[in-house]
């Protein structure tokens, strides 16, 4: 069973047409196949007059907001499946198939869907235009951070065990962004399903685009306190529009100044206008491309929606709204600076510091056992992203090889393992572990931002895959070459009293705390504590 969860807000100029599509799904039967969960989130006017004789299920709420009314409608579906689309839409015939099709894939647990429209007006034809743009973008990745409720799935276990749509965005339009990015951060697969088209009604004057563009903007900074590795980067926006924000804010700081000062003042509002236009001409290009006659009006609504992100990020930063959220506060926006800052200085510095004790180690392992030098394995880092980890070898050649004959003689519970006494461990591979010598060359994985100086402890893509929802917080942020487990026991910790302390660290933390870690693994490393 699928559960199609549609909230509605005086709806009833658009929802008869969206019931109409939802209840004519080709190679699917209503009632056996799917439900369709209408939430009247306070309407109004006739919304659930017209539902009513479409023999959906109708359930009322005082209007609370979208992620309130779609979290509602979560809790009382009877599907595995959990898809969402908005009143406003109108899905194709083949949009559920499409959307639910790759969840045959265990391993996905949220499927995005596209927009399309048939509106003749030029500016919803431009902002069609910029959907397709980024669906250009996304069509190429195998998995994506962001999707839209207009037209998205989810399992309803991952779902409800994240708590739904944080529902502290009551009437904005990022909290299926924030929902996204928040299982991104677990690690979870999410995939982008093109063909899932739904039917809208875009924005079809300046007014209303810039009114929604400023809105988004304003809710987004908020959004970003809470998550912040995603104001650089994410699968639906291209970076060269995250530039096109910082162009506009430059050619607006230097027209007050021409009158004052303009020789410097207006060559760089024209330097800034010409790359402007320069790193928006791809998109231009493919405007031209798809739909000629949008062309005219694509300048100056690049340019609009540059303004509206930029000065709707800006009222977010200075006057935030007075609500909480479910995000996880841990790294805000200028400590993550600070962070990578301090690790690209560490990890220099430790390359150069221990550069010479890697080479006599190095040689030192080669003499005492066959084998490369470095030992190189797959682990999971920040989201989960797959990186690959160095340390000097402390194992027999061809170790991984022998680990599952030896799982039953671990010693903690859990996806973890430790295995005492490990019969793989080369005399030369004691000695380096004794004193964490075989983790120096992670200093390599820190200065490429792989990993961290501090944080929790990069784990194996297998392990990774046995974890709970619960487990998955600790991917949130990128692993340390030391962490709150080093300084606490290390290895002789079972696996629950890692995570605990791990997301402890991640609640309570401040880049003092980092420092304080720091200096706790030197004691750690001399008293050997927890080896492995």
């Amino acid at each position: 069973m699928i559960s199609v969860i549609v909230p509605a807000k005086d709806a009833s100029d658009t929802l008869g047409e969206c019931l109409q599509a939802l209840l004519a799904q080709e190679g699917m039967h209503y009632d056996r196949d799917y439900e369709v969960i209408i939430v009247d989130d306070g309407s109004t006017d006739s919304t659930a007059e017209i539902a009513e004789p479409k023999g959906v299920r109708i359930i009322r709420q005082a209007n609370a907001g979208p992620a309130a009314a779609r979290n509602a409608g979560a809790r009382s579906a009877q599907g595995t499946i959990l898809a969402f689309t908005d009143a406003d839409c109108a899905p194709s015939s083949t949009w559920l198939g499409e959307l639910t099709q790759p969840f045959s894939d265990r391993e996905v647990v949220g499927v995005k869907g596209a927009y399309n429209t048939r509106q003749p007006a030029l500016v919803a034809r431009f902002v069609q235009l910029e959907y397709e743009f980024k669906y250009s973008r996304m069509k190429n990745l195998p998995s994506i951070d962001f999707i839209d409720t207009y037209s998205a799935a989810y399992r309803k276990d991952v779902f409800l065990s994240n708590g739904g749509f944080d529902e502290s965005f009551p009437f904005s339009s990022v909290e299926d962004q924030e929902l996204s990015f928040r299982l991104a951060r677990k690690g979870y697969r999410m995939v982008f399903a093109p063909k899932a088209e739904v039917f809208h009604y875009h924005d079809q004057s300046l007014k209303d685009y810039l009114q929604r563009k400023f809105g988004i903007g304003y809710w987004k900074a908020f959004m970003l306190h809470w998550i912040p590795e995603k104001t650089f980067s994410d699968s639906h926006t291209a970076p060269s529009q995250r530039v096109e924000i910082l162009l506009f804010a430059i050619m607006m700081a230097s027209i007050p100044f021409i009158p004052i000062w303009p020789r410097p003042a207006s060559p760089s509002f024209l330097i800034a206008l010409v790359i402007f236009l320069a790193i928006s001409s791809p998109f231009l290009a493919f405007i031209y491309r798809r739909d000629p006659k949008v062309l005219w009006i694509a300048p100056v609504m690049v340019l609009a929606r540059a303004g509206a992100l930029g000065f709707g990020l800006l009222k977010g930063f200075l006057l935030p709204p007075m609500v909480n959220s479910k995000g996880f506060p841990c790294q805000l926006i200028h400590i993550r600076f600070i962070k990578r800052l301090i690790d690209i200085i560490g990890g220099l510095v430790g390359l150069i510091i221990s550069g010479p004790i890697i080479a006599l180690a190095g040689a030192a392992i080669q003499l005492d056992s066959r084998g490369p030098m470095f030992y190189k394995q797959v682990r999971a880092g920040e989201n989960g992203k797959p990186f690959t980890l160095f340390k000097l070898r402390t194992m027999v050649d061809g170790a991984d090889r022998m680990v599952r004959g030896l799982l039953p003689q671990s010693q903690i519970m859990g996806p973890a393992y430790k295995i005492p006494a490990d019969p793989r461990v080369t005399r030369m591979g004691r000695f380096l572990r004794r004193w964490s010598l075989d983790e120096l060359p992670q200093f390599w994985n820190v200065l490429k931002g792989e990993m961290s100086l501090v944080g929790p402890r990069p784990e194996e893509l297998p392990v990774v895959e046995q974890y709970t929802d619960y487990q998955r917080q600790r991917l949130m942020v990128k692993p340390g070459l030391t962490g709150p487990m080093q300084v606490s026991g290390r290895a002789g910790l079972d696996f629950d009293k890692r995570l605990q302390l791990e997301l402890d660290y991640l609640r309570n933390y401040s880049l003092m705390q980092d420092v304080r870690i720091i200096l706790k693994t030197f004691s750690a490393v001399v008293s050997g504590e927890g080896i492995a």
